[in-house]
Formats: structure tokens, sequence, C-alpha cells
């Protein structure tokens, strides 16, 4: 990994740190490429197709990779990547690793084995130009409300992350995606036992607990968000327990400045029969997309 961290830094290193570092003087709204998931698992689509998709087809500035999404992510494929990202004029943001362990498993052996598989992406996102690496908190107790210790577990992993990526300028974040980890007080624990300026949140608008007040939940923690997922509803028919105008405001209210990146999805619409086509699949992602952007766009960026 040494050796690779290298040659990837030693090809990539200038600008690296100053894109490293997240937006804090305009807004812009990026992808969570995870909106396009049903359509990935189609077939429609490949990551490197991404940076065109992004220009030609939603007119959108930035990409949020999702780790699993690299088909064979190999030296020569980044640099296709890359270059397809500078021939399309788009920021890449961050990348969301899932699927490398448990950071915050009991057996330390365990733990210190999920950090070294989440070392590879740190890589691969400053070879990118990305200002963060998303991780997630998972392992321990299967009721994570009896482990007393599962953040001071996960904020040992998170340290040794933050270690390996001494000089890229890269965060390492964590999201609210389930269990302990959406629960805004274990957030604010793990935030105050790593106290570095490289480590923060990324904030998903709609992953929290039952029971859970998601605007009081992200006023409480929007001040230390690197990242942003934009979810909610919208519209005439919008929930007012959800509901992304809202909660957008309380991101602005709160100082968040940078990238706001749309995390949508697509369901079918009721009484449909059949299984959809990846073409249908595609078409119904792409609009609830477009849709969610024209929110941020309204109340974020002020276009009418």
């Amino acid at each position: 990994m040494k050796t690779t961290r290298r040659v990837f830094l030693q090809s990539s290193f200038v600008g690296v740190t100053a894109a490293a570092m997240p937006l804090t003087g305009r807004n812009d709204i990026s992808l969570a490429s995870w909106s396009l998931v049903q359509s990935f698992r189609a077939g429609r689509w490949k990551l490197l197709d991404l940076p065109r998709i992004l220009r030609e087809t939603l007119h959108i500035n930035g990409l949020e990779y999702v780790n699993t999404f690299f088909e064979n992510p190999t030296l020569e494929y980044l640099k296709r990547l890359k270059r397809n990202c500078e021939d399309n004029g788009i920021t890449s943001v961050l990348v969301m690793v899932d699927d490398e362990g448990n950071t915050a498993a009991i057996d330390k052996a365990e733990r210190m084995q999920s950090v070294i598989a989440h070392r590879k992406w740190i890589d691969i996102a400053a070879y990118l130009g990305c200002h963060s690496v998303r991780c997630n908190l998972r392992g321990g107790l299967k009721d994570w409300r009896q482990d007393k210790d599962i953040a001071k577990r996960g904020a040992e992993s998170f340290l040794s992350l933050l270690d390996y990526s001494k000089g890229t300028g890269l965060n390492i974040i964590l999201e609210n995606h389930g269990g302990a980890s959406s629960d805004p007080d274990v957030l604010v624990q793990i935030i105050k036992l790593i106290d570095n300026p490289r480590f923060g949140l990324l904030v998903d608008l709609g992953n929290w607990n039952p029971g859970v007040n998601r605007y009081e939940a992200v006023s409480k923690l929007i001040r230390y968000a690197r990242g942003l997922s934009v979810k909610g509803t919208y519209g005439p028919n919008r929930d007012p327990n959800f509901d992304m105008e809202k909660l957008l405001q309380v991101c602005l209210d709160g100082g968040y400045h940078g990238w706001w990146a749309i995390e949508s999805g697509w369901r079918r619409p009721q009484g449909a029969t059949g299984e959809p086509t990846p073409e249908q699949v595609w078409e119904g992602e792409v609009s609830a997309i477009l849709g969610s952007k024209s929110v941020v766009e309204r109340v974020v960026l002020k276009k009418t």
C-alpha cells in the first residue's frame, strides 16, 4: 500500500492539498452517484460514463463516488476517470466507502483489518482530487444502544485513517448511516474524541433512527459537516415530517457552505405491472435527480 500511495501522490500531489479542502465560500450542486444505483445495476451505465452524464444530462458540477461502482480501479482506469472528469469540467468531491469491514468491531484485529481495507480508497480519493473519504460506523453489539464503547472503538479506527492520510489534505468523514451512526449524540461523542480539524461528518438529511427529530438533528450536527446528502420530499404533496425545503434552510441557517449532493431514489409508480426496463429505471432516476436539483437551486442557489 505504501508503494501504491507514493505512486498516486507523486503523480498528482500538485493541487491535491488545495483541492482536498472543503469549500467554505460558495455553494454548488454535486451528485451522490448512489442516486443512480438501480440503473447501474441494470447495466445502463458505467462509472467512466458518469462525468459525461453529469455534464450533458444532469448539468451538475460535482461527482461523489461510491467505491462499489469502480469496476477495476487500476491506475490506468483511474487515469481515464480523472481525464473524463477534466474533459467535462466535473469536480471529484468525495468517495463513499462501503463493504470494507467493521470500523467499530469489538475485536481490535478486525477493526484494524477494516482500516487497512479503507486505505486504498484514501489513495484513490487523493489521486482523483477529492476533498474527503466517507466512512461508516459498523460492528459492535447487535443492540448498539447497549454498546457503551462503540464511539471509542470507532474513534480509534478513524484516528488511524487520519494518520494514514497525512499529507493529502483529505478529510475523513462519517455519515449518519444507520444504527449508532444515526444517533446525533454518538456522532458528537466521536467528534469530541477525535478532535481533529480533518475529521467531520457527511450529514445525510434522511438517515435518522426512529424517534429522532431530523430538523433538530441536522441543526445540531451541521456545524461539523464536510459534506451533505440532500434528501426529502417537496412539492404540493410533500411530507411535513420530511420537508426538503425546510431541511435545506436548517443547513443554511447553520452556516453550511459547499457541495449540496443530490441523493435521490426512484420508486415504481403505484399500479405498475411487470419488470421495468433499464431505460424506464434510468428515466425515473434522472427525473428524481432533476426534481431535487430544482429545489436546491431555488432554496440554496436562489435561482428562479
